[in-house]
């Protein structure tokens, strides 16, 4: 069964350009984890400094598989350069989860 994750974040205004110059070019290795932890079909949108993400998840242990990303060295290494673009309303939050009201396939 596919879970599916809607998610908001804000940016740091003077970071924005930095977060889009990343993202225009994602390290492989950080899209070879993303698929290991069975998420698809992601998307970030922006609008000025809000940040919307989707995806979804098709394994079967979700913690598991974002703790297997979290220990990925690439990652925390992507990492490193993305999280200081944001604004974080609690400590170590970027993106927070949104709650799904209507879907249609």
């Amino acid at each position: 069964m596919v879970r599916r994750f809607g998610q908001v974040a804000k940016l740091k205004p003077e970071m924005v350009e930095e977060y889009d110059t990343l993202h225009a070019d994602v390290w492989d290795g950080v899209l070879k984890t993303i698929k290991e932890c069975n998420i698809q079909n992601y998307s970030i949108y922006r609008n000025g400094n809000v940040l919307y993400a989707y995806f979804e998840y098709s394994g079967h242990d979700y913690e598991a598989d974002m703790a297997k990303m979290a220990a990925d060295p690439i990652t925390q290494s992507w990492w490193t350069h993305t999280h200081p673009c944001f604004v974080q309303e609690k400590p170590g939050e970027f993106y927070i989860d949104m709650k799904e009201l209507f879907h249609i396939d």
